[in-house]
């Protein structure tokens, strides 16, 4: 198994041909002053609403078992949240994530009130720190590293690495902002089964609502080299691939692509031995790899974390090893026509050693990111690369319902004139403050990106918003194949699908607010849904068929 000290990580990218030579600025070498946060390592940033970007390390801090803490813009400082004293949590690996609530959500791989890890809560506006749950190592597993992920249904949800039953193997589960007691969705069976062991990474959010994600081993090869899995949010697990070593072996978090793909990274395994970048479908199918980690100088080595997608649709990523000092490296690729680019080869004394964690695109657009060692004091450095982004905005969450508030950060926001969703004005916007404002999606927006107009310039969100689909009522309740049906609902313009009990149906689009669909033959009695490119609605009642 990879020593924890694994990389689950995040990355961003812009590939531009002018990018090879240019080199991250330091931003702050931690361990400057005391109780600094110390050797950052897997844990992930997070731009919060006044514009900082938020983090854990999982040592330093005032008690050394680590701290939660944020770097300021305005100082060009790190400022400790929380210090962990063991009882609250120790070694938090996570970073943080922030929630539709404005809050902060994390976990720490040990300590607790029992020793095994815990998931915590920083107020977004208090940054008061709350313990929600301390796992037990039994059927809710135990050692997080990863942090939560907040579903389309407000829960959030995360992996632990051991506990879960008999194999150890750890779990996924969901737990409420509020801090209820998590639940349990599924229990990894390791050498017991074909669904893998140890799942360390984050998980992703699919365009269906669904949970994809990752476990650093187990499965089905004789390698036990992990695999790729799927899980409904109600608990229903699929397993989409199973790693050979040679196309991977233990693989990091996946990132949802533009083009509908999941992409990822693997620490080893491929043809070289030293990992491997690859695409799969969220169905499972057309697994391939893209890339072949070569390490020596002229390419990166071991990749102990993700990828992410920039603004211009370009991926990036680091390496641990490789690179022109043998110290790691950042890498970008293009996807159409795919082309790989190492970028940068790190240099201990100064940039960094070892970049484990994932690099973020604030909302500036410019790239940060974190080494786990090396500097001017040898215990990490904070960075940032300018590939010459514009600026944008960025969306919490990234789907709902006509009706629902969603936060909108960036920069400058004071002098905002309008807010709209692909194109249709949002009539209820308020303004906190400069860098995060909310919006009311609006009757009639369709799915697409979220643009606000500031001081005469338009910002574009870095992902489509898409507009969830209702069901309202549908009439007649009952009839044979043949029947038209006439369903009403929100936001239906945009619908590609009509389904009674499964079986697909013929229908016209009559407006935003009106389909009517044909019963097809072959249908049973059953729900009818209607599929858009924001989502899928189900009726509350059965379509009766006679």
């Amino acid at each position: 198994m990879r020593k924890l000290r694994l990389s689950v990580a995040m990355l961003v990218f812009a590939i531009a041909t002018s990018a090879n030579a240019q080199t991250p600025t330091v931003l702050y070498n931690f361990g400057s002053h005391n109780g600094d946060p110390i050797d950052p390592e897997l844990a992930y940033w997070t731009q919060g609403r006044d514009g900082n970007l938020y983090s854990t390390a999982p040592t330093g801090g005032a008690n050394g078992d680590g701290a939660a803490f944020y770097y300021s813009f305005s100082t060009g400082l790190v400022t400790v949240l929380h210090s962990f004293m063991g009882t609250d949590g120790s070694a938090p690996f996570s970073g943080l994530t922030l929630a539709t609530d404005g809050n902060f959500y994390g976990t720490t791989s040990a300590g607790g009130a029992n020793g095994v890890g815990t998931v915590f809560q920083i107020n977004g506006t208090t940054l008061a720190f709350k313990t929600l749950y301390s796992f037990t190592n039994g059927s809710d597993g135990g050692t997080p590293y990863a942090p939560p992920l907040q579903g389309n249904n407000g829960l959030l949800y995360g992996t632990t690495a051991t506990g879960g039953g008999a194999a150890g193997c750890g779990t996924v589960y969901s737990i409420s902002t509020s801090g209820a007691p998590p639940t349990t969705l599924h229990q990894f069976a390791g050498s017991s089964g074909s669904d893998g062991c140890t799942p360390i990474a984050p998980l992703a959010l699919g365009n269906d609502g669904n949970l994809y994600g990752t476990t650093n081993m187990g499965g089905t090869s004789v390698y036990q080299a992990g695999t790729v899995f799927k899980i409904t949010p109600s608990g229903t697990p699929a397993i989409l691939h199973n790693f050979a070593n040679t196309d991977g072996y233990e693989p990091n978090g996946l990132i949802l692509g533009n083009d509908g793909y999941f992409y990822g990274t693997t620490a080893a395994g491929g043809a070289t031995g030293y990992g491997v970048v690859f695409r799969i479908t969220p169905a499972g199918g057309g697994f391939i790899i893209l890339h072949n980690f070569k390490g020596g100088k002229t390419d990166g080595a071991q990749p102990y974390t993700g990828l992410v997608q920039a603004t211009n649709g370009g991926l990036y990523g680091v390496t641990t090893g490789g690179g022109a000092n043998s110290t790691g490296a950042i890498f970008g690729f293009t996807l159409k026509p795919f082309r790989y680019t190492l970028l940068y080869s790190f240099v201990q004394s100064t940039t960094g050693d070892i970049p484990e964690a994932p690099l973020i695109q604030r909302t500036d657009g410019l790239l940060y990111g974190d080494a786990f060692r090396g500097g001017s004091n040898g215990e990490g450095t904070f960075f940032k690369l300018s590939l010459g982004l514009d600026p944008f905005v960025s969306l919490a969450p990234t789907s709902g319902k006509v009706g629902k508030t969603i936060i909108i950060l960036g920069q400058g926001f004071t002098a905002t004139t309008s807010v709209s969703f692909n194109g249709t004005p949002a009539t209820q916007v308020r303004i906190p403050s400069a860098t995060y404002l909310t919006a009311t999606v609006p009757t009639g927006a369709t799915t697409g990106p979220v643009s606000a107009t500031t001081s005469g310039v338009s910002l574009t969100s870095n992902q489509q918003f898409r507009v969830t689909p209702q069901i309202k009522s549908f009439s007649p309740p009952s009839g044979p194949v043949g029947t038209p049906v006439t369903i009403t609902g929100v936001s239906l313009t945009q619908t590609t699908r009509v389904a009674f009990g499964g079986m697909a149906a013929t229908f016209t689009k009559d407006s935003d607010t009106q389909v009517t669909a044909t019963v097809p033959t072959g249908a049973v009695t059953g729900k009818i849904a209607i599929t858009t490119t924001g989502g899928t609605a189900m009726s509350a009642t059965s379509f009766v068929v006679q």
